[in-house]
């Protein structure tokens, strides 16, 4: 959603603009102003407005707290940077500039009692009674560093803005209705042949594997392995009083619950929290033995060479040998009911396997793209007798008309009918899943539109209409009233 706003940002200025009104609506929250060292107040010039700094500033904290929102309070300025956010709060006033710049042409005014009148219904400005409420004004000014003559200039600037558009704004037509209507009530009834991998043979045999592997054989290599020395700790020997488990559950009641979440009681948790009660008084002998096997002192229990995210270690602790290099001692970590210090000796990087080492994975590998292909074989020569074979007829089908196909479950008829609407082709092969359907339309015909529907319809085409309108609009604007920028970095 964030890429599609920053590409599309300069042709949404009616729709997600500096959104003044929108944001003080939902509640305010000052984020500051950007520092952006324009001379005599202004960053810019387009046609023959001046972009003042401080609506430069205005735009960009809203359009932060707006980021802020979509990222539930975790964005930041390096976030804002990353995603040009500077960039796109000047362009879309750069655009706001240009509409401005035609509204004064054909003379689109706003009166003083019309500003009034929106100033008082801006909720964020109300009191608990929905009156205005001029201290509230006052404090959301001054959170902002706006002066409110700066505000309401802004403010006018946008009703002249929403005024010219809606004046522009064309409503659907009856025949453009009626077009779209038939575009999405079209249906197609289809002679159709759903083939799945049951329905081809593949043998089997070491050239084909071999001849595969081959081919393929950097896909087929060892896990990445390391080689570690490990110092156990135990803790089951540890000896813990009834009073201290008691005290331990109390303190920590709330780690043990049942899978519905419910709390458990003491008698319930009380293996549990024995077993973690000992592991914690664990902990300072585990570190006593790290730190003796760290001044060699003592030897490990044991070296193995084990592949990466082997169980015999916890997650955690193969996270962090990952960070680390060969000879590094890592402080003990819990595994299970005791603690593990572990020492690096190797890292053993992935080796192309042998043949007899990859066999078992090649086998499954080749049996799958075998099938693949020879179900594309089949699919094809199905394809060429489709019209006189007997395969079963469904239809008319339409997306919002369908029932299961024979063959396809409820997903995967949708699937199909959703590529069948987006192919151009009278006939032809859809895969869908691990099936193909092998499909010919003997028939199209437009079912009637559903009451339920016209509402649909009319957005449909007032969406369209408007973004074609849109991109024209903004074409014209951009020839018509050129910018000057003075300072760098507000356009990519």
């Amino acid at each position: 959603m964030i890429s599609w706003m920053q590409k599309h940002n300069k042709y949404l200025v009616w729709t997600i603009w500096v959104a003044t009104i929108a944001f003080i609506g939902a509640g305010f929250v000052g984020w500051g102003s950007y520092d952006f060292g324009a001379k005599a107040g202004s960053v810019a010039k387009v046609g023959h407005i001046e972009i003042k700094q401080s609506k430069l500033n205005m735009a960009y904290s809203n359009l932060y707290n707006r980021y802020n929102q979509m990222f539930k309070g975790n964005f930041d300025e390096q976030k804002a940077k990353e995603l040009g956010l500077i960039q796109q709060a000047f362009a879309t006033l750069e655009t706001q500039a240009k509409i401005l710049n035609y509204a004064d042409d054909i003379g689109i005014i706003v009166s003083d009692e019309e500003l009034a009148q929106t100033l008082e219904s801006i909720k964020g400005f109300q009191n608990k009674e929905g009156v205005f409420d001029k201290n509230i004004y006052k404090m959301y000014l001054q959170s902002q560093r706006l002066t409110a003559k700066a505000f309401e200039e802004t403010l006018r600037e946008e009703l002249r803005i929403t005024k010219l558009l809606a004046l522009l704004r064309v409503e659907s037509l009856p025949l453009e209705e009626e077009s779209i209507a038939s575009a999405l009530n079209i249906a197609d009834t289809v002679k159709y042949r759903v083939l799945t991998p049951e329905d081809v043979n593949v043998t089997l045999d070491d050239t084909k594997l071999k001849a595969y592997w081959e081919v393929h054989k950097e896909m087929f290599k060892t896990p990445l392995k390391y080689k570690i020395a490990i110092v156990w700790t135990q803790s089951d020997d540890i000896n813990v009083s009834d009073a201290d488990v008691q005290a331990y559950y109390e303190t920590n009641s709330f780690n043990y619950t049942a899978d519905d979440g419910k709390q458990l009681s003491f008698e319930e948790a009380k293996p549990e929290v024995i077993k973690d009660l000992k592991l914690k008084k664990a902990k300072k002998r585990a570190q006593k033995a790290y730190i003796a096997y760290k001044k060699g002192k003592r030897e490990s229990n044991e070296v193995v060479t084990i592949a990466l995210h082997d169980p015999k270690l916890s997650p955690e602790l193969w996270q962090e040998i990952q960070t680390k290099d060969t000879g590094a001692i890592l402080k003990p970590k819990a595994v299970n009911d005791r603690y593990a210090t572990v020492k690096i000796e190797a890292i053993i990087q992935p080796q192309i396997m042998s043949f007899e080492e990859a066999k078992p994975l090649v086998t499954v590998a080749y049996l799958a793209q075998a099938k693949k292909d020879a179900l594309n074989a089949l699919a094809e020569s199905t394809l060429k007798k489709i019209e006189k074979s007997d395969a079963p007829t469904a239809g008319p089908l339409s997306l919002d008309h369908f029932d299961n196909l024979e063959g396809l479950n409820q997903q995967e008829s949708l699937q199909f009918i959703q590529k069948l609407f987006t192919s151009l082709e009278e006939k032809g092969m859809i895969t869908v899943a691990n099936k193909v359907i092998v499909y010919t339309i003997t028939q199209q015909s437009i079912l009637p539109t559903d009451e339920n529907q016209t509402q649909l319809v009319k957005q449909t085409v007032n969406t369209t209409k408007t973004r074609i309108f849109e991109s024209n609009f903004i074409k014209v604007l951009d020839t018509k009233y050129p910018t000057e920028v003075y300072m760098g970095g507000l356009t990519k």
